[in-house]
């Protein structure tokens, strides 16, 4: 049977419910105002390359379409996917979950003689944990990304899935800076130019002196084996160029049967995610090439709960995200909590619905909760993912408290007898002299209410004004 992410291992479980996280988050203005900036401004440009864009809509019921074909034949394409890579060359592994996938990279790591690696930005390493198991081998991970290192040096963890550090404004990274990273010039300023030169300078000798590079994979393209990285700093390509030995771990879903289907996801991808008409570096490879680029190349295919997520016919709908990062971008909660309170490396809407099957419901029991079902995600996202109707789905398998389970029978029940619900109805004009200011509910029932306002009953139901009539 499909197995669930491990527990213990990886980035998928926090260690409090979304409530508490959001609580403290909430009472962080300056999180609030970094936040808000930040996603105003990602969502202003997003929306102005859509607009130039004729067939927008059509583009997206395309990627949706793409990614039902994929996932209804996910074995025969990563078979596939795994011929061609050998035929050119290259290794491939198979990763059942976060455990195995750690262990074949660090394997892979150790063999070289290396010990450190620079890494492209990648969700599955994050997820999977993938720089600590590499550092209790005694192996130095080196973030190249200029969010991730930022997050890296500052000893924290991502908050958004394309900009890691949205939570951070130029003032604290100068700090993170100023105390952590080797060489830096003491009379460094919060100018982005000057923090990004001082990034480059402590990354270049990286770069060129490290001959193992572990990165993520967009897409790959099951025909010919080709797998793609899109990035906007040119990091990625220096990693997927200059190393000896190339490591790519990459989750099942991200398939794509043809080149023609990957011109689909290149248009959608970079004007959903930064606002571009294109990522300024879009690399490709296929297996090795002799005196080319990485002599080595091994592809980890990591299933880490996917599979369990594709058994489910409604939940499957998950795994079409091509990690874009628009449903954050609009969502009115992560806009006021950011991304830790979600627990996972996945945060907002997207993480809300995915985290939730990767681990099974129990273990992120409250993130289908992180929602006001507003359905600003679902408008966003450019493959289509209905994500309310997950949320409600995964509402409906997560725990319950026997006494909601109790409450919510009773109700039933009384829906169900038509003298009981006009008795009930009758009776819940108490409200109006009971709780705040009549739009609350006494204890123990004002939880429901603590966040929400009552709706006043009316003086009058329908079935007194229709027997009236």
């Amino acid at each position: 049977m499909p197995a669930t992410a491990p527990q213990g291992v990886g980035q998928l479980r926090g260690a409090e419910p979304f409530p508490d996280g959001a609580r403290r988050a909430l009472a962080d203005p300056q999180l609030r105002r970094n936040l808000r900036h930040a996603t105003a401004t990602i969502r202003a440009k997003s929306a102005a390359v859509i607009a130039e864009v004729p067939d927008w809509e059509q583009l997206r019921a395309a990627g949706s379409a793409i990614k039902a074909d994929v996932l209804a034949r996910l074995p025969e394409l990563l078979e596939q996917v795994e011929a061609r890579v050998t035929a050119a060359g290259g290794v491939v592994h198979w990763a059942a979950d976060a455990t195995e996938a750690n262990s074949i990279v660090t394997e892979l790591v150790a063999a070289t003689g290396s010990d450190r690696v620079i890494k492209v930005k990648s969700m599955a390493t994050q997820e999977i944990g993938l720089n600590e198991a590499l550092e209790s081998a005694g192996i130095t991970p080196v973030e190249t990304d200029l969010a991730e290192l930022i997050v890296q040096l500052g000893d924290d963890r991502p908050s958004h899935i394309l900009v890691p550090a949205i939570h951070r404004n130029r003032a604290e990274i100068r700090e993170i800076f100023l105390r952590a990273m080797p060489g830096v010039d003491p009379a460094l300023t919060d100018e982005p130019v000057v923090l990004a030169a001082a990034a480059r300078r402590y990354l270049r000798q990286t770069f060129l002196t490290t001959p193992v590079a572990v990165s993520g994979a967009n897409f790959a393209v099951a025909e010919t084996g080709t797998l793609a990285v899109v990035e906007s700093e040119g990091n990625g390509r220096m990693c997927l160029t200059l190393p000896e030995t190339l490591i790519t771990v990459m989750g099942v879903e991200k398939v794509v049967p043809t080149w023609r289907d990957l011109e689909v996801f290149l248009q959608l991808l970079p004007r959903a995610s930064t606002g571009e008409r294109m990522n300024p570096y879009t690399s490709m490879w296929t297996g090795v090439t002799p005196g080319d680029g990485p002599q080595a190349f091994h592809l980890v295919l990591l299933d880490n709960g996917r599979s369990a997520v594709l058994a489910d016919e409604v939940g499957r709908q998950a795994l079409h995200c091509i990690r874009c990062s628009a449903c954050l971008n609009v969502c009115p909660v992560y806009e006021r909590t950011g991304g830790h309170a979600y627990g996972s490396v996945y945060p907002g809407p997207i993480g809300a619905v995915l985290s939730p099957q990767l681990t099974g419901i129990a273990d992120n029991a409250s993130l289908p909760y992180a929602s006001t079902l507003c359905g600003a995600c679902y408008d966003a996202c450019p493959v289509k993912i209905n994500i309310p109707d997950l949320l409600v789905h995964l509402r409906d398998q997560a725990p319950h408290p026997r006494a909601e389970a109790t409450a919510m029978a009773a109700a039933a029940y009384t829906m169900d007898h038509p003298a009981l619900y006009a008795a009930a109805q009758r009776a819940a004009r108490s409200s109006r002299v009971l709780g705040r200011r009549g739009r609350g509910l006494p204890p123990p029932l004002d939880g429901w209410t603590a966040s929400r306002d009552l709706p006043e009953p009316p003086a009058e139901s329908f079935r007194e004004w229709w027997s009236k009539r």
